[in-house]
């Protein structure tokens, strides 16, 4: 608003040059150039302050756009993330923090001003002449819903479907840096180099058509901004003309359309940012509308188990786009303290039995207890809490070997960390590394061998000490020598836990109290090793004869 009388003030100082009598002439003219100053270091405090005072609201908004958004990822359903490019949310998510940034300033340092100078110079025009109030009020009004259909029916889907594709960019770029192990492996550089350089000619191609339709849009403005300040001026000099104007107002005039031509000019740039911004923004809007799958209920309670008894009563379960259950009326118990082995082709329902007991997914019917607790009445984190988990590829975090065998406790002693790792077998390899325990070991673990990744996750469910113990595979990456060290390691660590281990070397279930034969979501077979070796068309004894087969195989091939 202030910005608006600086023009009045220069008028002002015109007409006391020219029309004020000599002696009192330099009196007038300095008091009119003080109010003209004092107008412009008015203006610069104000729009000093209004930057203070926006950093700081920015930067706490954007700090909490970028909390809420990734609390919200990190506890959307697994499924979610199987489908999700990790590196399009990532992107997305600084994308939209950005953009928040870009919506804050565009509306403070933009539209907001532009409005309040474009009502204030009507109100002036109006006041002092109609004819030039209702012009100014024509022009703006058709200059600003012309600037808006345009960025929001025209320019708009232009930029949404150029930021979907960057996004894809982001997700390939990231997806091939992550497995680049992969593409070395497979000399399939050039091949990946192709493949981005496809997705990028899409984007080029999109965000040219973006680009060129701003830049129709800004010479739209401008064709409207040229009209409206030659029907100004022209009629300021025939205001002039007929004495109703003096030659202050006439710079006062001039002085006018140069500021409403910058403001709007600027506006029609800030619309466009504006909903560049709010297009960029979409995607948080869209994350938070998200509805994780599995939610904890109103009156959840954190689950308490002291022994570990696990119980499938009736459970039906199906995974989404699947025509038949997997599970139809599935009823099993394990035992507190139990070691239970998990056996099996691929897709019989071994992971998904995990899986539902980490509540990962909810059965369509039934329910699984612990200790006689129902766990879709409990909540996840005290649920996951109790159940230490060593999946089939261990995936550790950029961070340091001591971080990451403490993630499940990070307030574990260095004396503590260490005991898990000898009791995994890791302290070995580890003290041999420059930085010991220290050492960070790259982006997913990548810095160590498969074997090495899986003692360190085997450490970190030891030293983790929780009730129930799931190891997934967890000997599926070591040499024959580690694994009976994994196996020992096992034996110590599942005394007194209820232990469910799943395995497709059966030497590794041979010593369990019980193995479970799984056969397309139906328990086939159960016992102990001795026992199931006693069925002569059993299950069991057919798949341990088909792997001692291959065993041989592979030892004559060796020869």
């Amino acid at each position: 608003m202030i910005d608006i009388f600086v023009p009045l003030a220069t008028g002002w100082l015109l007409d006391a040059v020219v029309e004020t009598d000599s002696g009192q002439r330099m009196d007038q003219i300095w008091r009119e150039l003080a109010v003209f100053l004092l107008l412009v270091v008015l203006f610069i405090c104000c729009r000093n302050s209004l930057t203070l005072i926006t950093n700081r609201i920015s930067a706490k908004a954007m700090m909490e756009l970028a909390k809420q958004s990734f609390a919200k990822i990190q506890r959307l359903s697994s499924d979610w993330h199987a489908n999700t490019f990790s590196g399009s949310t990532v992107r997305k998510l600084t994308r939209g923090m950005w953009a928040f940034n870009a919506a804050t300033e565009t509306l403070a340092f933009g539209i907001f001003p532009a409005v309040l100078v474009s009502v204030g110079i009507v109100a002036v025009f109006a006041y002092n002449w109609l004819i030039l109030g209702v012009l100014v009020f024509v022009g703006i009004a058709l200059f600003t819903a012309c600037s808006i259909l345009l960025a929001v029916k025209w320019v708009a889907p232009a930029n949404a479907a150029a930021q979907e594709v960057d996004s894809q960019v982001s997700g390939l770029i990231s997806d091939a840096i992550s497995a680049s192990s992969i593409v070395k492996s497979f000399a399939a550089e050039e091949r990946e180099d192709r493949h981005l350089a496809d997705l990028v000619e899409r984007w080029r191609a999109g965000a040219m058509k973006a680009w060129d339709r701003n830049a129709y849009t800004s010479l739209i403005q401008a064709a409207i901004l040229i009209i409206l300040q030659a029907g100004l001026l022209a009629g300021g000099i025939w205001l002039w003309s007929r004495g109703m104007a003096s030659a202050g107002d006439i710079v006062m005039i001039v002085a006018t359309q140069a500021l409403f031509n910058g403001y709007l000019r600027d506006i029609g740039l800030h619309v466009r940012n504006l909903q560049r911004a709010l297009s960029e923004m979409q995607d948080l809007v869209d994350l938070e509308r998200a509805i994780p799958e599995i939610t904890d209920l109103p009156d959840a309670q954190p689950i308490v188990v002291e022994r570990g008894h696990i119980k499938f009563e009736n459970v039906t379960f199906r995974y989404r786009g699947n025509a038949a259950p997997l599970y139809k009326n599935f009823s099993c118990e394990i035992q507190p303290g139990e070691k239970v082995g998990l056996v099996g082709a691929s897709g019989a329902g071994k992971s998904t039995f995990v899986k539902l007991i980490q509540r990962m997914y909810d059965p369509e019917s039934g329910r699984i207890l612990i200790d006689g607790q129902d766990i879709s009445s409990s909540t996840q984190s005290s649920l996951r809490s109790i159940i230490g988990h060593v999946p089939q590829d261990a995936i550790l975090f950029h961070r340091s070997l001591r971080e990451n065998i403490a993630y499940g406790r990070p307030d574990a002693a260095h004396n503590e960390i260490i005991a898990a790792a000898h009791q995994a077998h890791a302290h070995a390899f580890i003290e041999k590394l420059e930085a010991g325990y220290d050492t960070v070991v790259g982006e997913r673990g990548l810095k160590l061998s498969g074997g090495e990744r899986q003692r360190v996750a085997i450490a970190r469910a030891i030293l983790s000490q929780r009730p129930i113990l799931i190891l997934d595979e967890a000997t599926s990456s070591l040499d024959s020598i580690s694994e009976r060290y994994i196996r020992d390691a096992i034996e110590t660590i599942a005394k007194g836990r209820t232990t469910i281990i799943i395995a497709h070397r059966l030497s590794t279930v041979k010593s369990l109290d019980r193995i479970l034969v799984f056969d397309r979501g139906v328990i086939v077979e159960s016992g102990s090793h001795a026992e199931l070796l006693q069925l002569k068309h059993g299950y069991y004894r057919q798949l341990l004869k088909n792997q001692e087969d291959s065993t041989d195989q592979r030892e004559l091939a060796v020869q």
